[in-house]
């Protein structure tokens, strides 16, 4: 591969691809690759989906940008449908989930400050948590390796065990605003927090006058199986930062609010050059056509069922390879045995499936939510495969009785 002109800052396979169809990757030579790393959990429906590219099209022949000192239509519908369908009543519209959880941090610091409590500005946030590389969003996630060699941490972030109510009771104190946690950690290896935890947060916030603020970048827009992943615990957050699956592959990400909580956020408070442009918010509404559409989450949740139960199935096949079964719905993992950047490397060249790993040696399967159950059986299949493969390189000489 000749030098690249670019940062160095990704571990780049040279495979690129040519084109998509739903559930498949097609590299230069035509060879197909099934799909269930989703760019990251983005590509919610696929590649080539008719519903998103009629709309992008539509939309490129009138206007690309204007910026937000004029009225943008469709970031109004946008966000109308938004609050619409869920908890918030305010949108505020970025480019990427580390803008989101920028705004998200902004806001419910801000929200203190304005009543008059400016001294409120300390987040609990927890370990394995993955907010974004911006230096508010590495400070937020704590994680040393992303905050090293970029200077002194941005100061106002505590970071305790996540599952441990009384830890994160004993952290709070007068200069605590808000607690700030994933509802199921993705990057940090794929940890879905318990119903019971996401409760105990929302009782402590109302017991001390906090902020709940969930990432949902992630696990959120229907990737669970619900609209958002909090849902299942049957709490209501205050903010929600979300990005990834909104743009179904275009660059888009939001933080929703409740109304109280957004109202301080005046002129000249937030702003964002591209966010909520007419093109992003065009491709967003034909994304939310598809997700709000009857059916669609419960199939969606169908499938995690699936998928969870599949790998249940593999775990039993290969108890010395599989060591624990992670995440919720269509935001699964693995932690297993084997180096996991060299099994995804396999999975990749030699049984044409895309997957990604994750912290604590997870591998992380994040198909389009468009999957199948025949899609995630040939998945596990492949992994299988490369199970067995593994197995028969190590293989020693059978012991003589």
């Amino acid at each position: 591969m000749s030098m690249s002109a670019l940062f160095g800052t990704y571990a780049r396979s040279e495979l690129s691809f040519e084109r998509g169809e739903g559930m498949r990757l097609f590299d230069q030579n035509g060879v197909a690759y099934l799909d269930f790393h989703s760019g990251i959990a983005v590509n919610a429906l696929g590649h080539g989906d008719a519903h998103l590219v009629a709309a992008l099209k539509g939309a490129a022949e009138k206007v690309w940008h204007t910026s937000n000192v004029f009225t943008i239509p469709e970031q109004e519908r946008l966000a109308q449908r938004l609050v619409d369908a869920t908890f918030a009543e305010a949108v505020f519209f970025t480019n990427s989930g580390a803008e989101a959880l920028e705004c998200a941090i902004k806001t419910a610091r801000h929200y203190f400050f304005a009543k008059g409590e400016p001294e409120r500005f300390e987040i609990i946030a927890f370990t394995g948590s993955f907010h974004g590389r911006t230096m508010g969003t590495i400070a937020a996630g704590g994680n040393p390796s992303y905050l090293e060699g970029f200077g002194p941490a941005m100061p106002g972030f505590k970071h305790v065990a996540p599952g441990d109510l009384a830890a994160v009771e004993a952290a709070i104190t007068p200069q605590t605003c808000a607690i700030l946690i994933e509802t199921v950690q993705g990057e940090g290896g794929v940890t879905a927090m318990t119903n019971e935890f996401m409760q105990g947060l929302r009782a402590l916030c109302d017991k001390h006058g906090m902020l709940l603020v969930l990432d949902e970048v992630q696990c959120g827009y229907g990737r669970t199986g619900r609209f958002f992943a909090f849902e299942w615990s049957g709490i209501t957050p205050d903010i929600v930062a979300v990005a990834k699956a909104i743009g179904g592959g275009f660059p888009l990400g939001a933080c929703l609010a409740k109304g109280d909580v957004a109202a301080s956020m005046v002129p000249g408070t937030h702003g964002s050059t591209y966010g909520g442009n007419p093109l992003a918010t065009a491709v967003g509404n034909a994304v939310l056509d598809r997700i709000l559409a009857p059916g669609f989450l419960d199939q969606v949740n169908q499938m995690g069922q699936k998928l969870a139960w599949h790998l249940q199935q593999l775990a039993q096949r290969f108890p010395d390879f599989v060591v624990e079964q992670r995440g919720k719905g269509l935001l699964a993992g693995i932690k297993i045995t084997p180096p996991v950047r060299d099994f995804v490397a396999r999975l990749r060249d030699d049984h044409k499936l895309l997957a990604i790993g994750a912290g604590d040696n997870v591998l992380r399967l994040l198909p389009p939510l468009i999957v199948s159950e025949a899609d995630i059986e040939e998945a596990i299949e492949k992994i299988a495969a490369a199970f067995t493969a593994i197995e028969a390189e190590t293989a020693s000489v059978p012991a003589v009785d």
